[in-house]
């Protein structure tokens, strides 16, 4: 099971688990909120974006996540709901889909196209699904 972390306001920065590895900015972060939310979760491997943001993410922005190892997804939580969970929760059937996909030698864009239209996951957040398990 993976979890992201959904922000949905600079407001919530400073009230992030020191340990999130993966988030969901469900606002238009500026540089500086970049960097706070690089100072409050030192672990960060990665952060999703939606595709508005991530086509006039600033160069700078996403230079600087880069230098520190942080890598920049595009994509969505379709149908999450920030009432009931901060978190949105990837199943485990779809990384047994990734999985088996794999086995069978379909290669990597087949994949992500194809989980994608299954489990409203971004073709972006399925590759570096797949990147991660290997």
């Amino acid at each position: 099971m993976m979890k992201i972390r959904v922000v949905s306001s600079k407001k919530e920065i400073d009230e992030l688990n020191r340990n999130e590895q993966m988030i969901h900015l469900a606002f238009r972060a500026s540089n500086t909120d970049i960097f706070r939310l690089l100072q409050s979760c030192p672990r960060l491997r990665a952060i999703q974006v939606p595709s508005s943001y991530y086509k006039t993410m600033s160069n700078a922005g996403q230079m600087f996540l880069e230098m520190q190892g942080v890598e920049i997804i595009e994509g969505d939580v379709w149908g999450h709901r920030k009432d009931i969970d901060e978190y949105y929760t990837v199943d485990d059937k779809v990384i047994e889909r990734i999985n088996n996909l794999q086995s069978e030698g379909i290669n990597v864009d087949e994949i992500a196209g194809r989980v994608s239209r299954e489990s409203k996951l971004s073709p972006a957040m399925v590759k570096y699904m797949i990147k991660l398990a290997a």
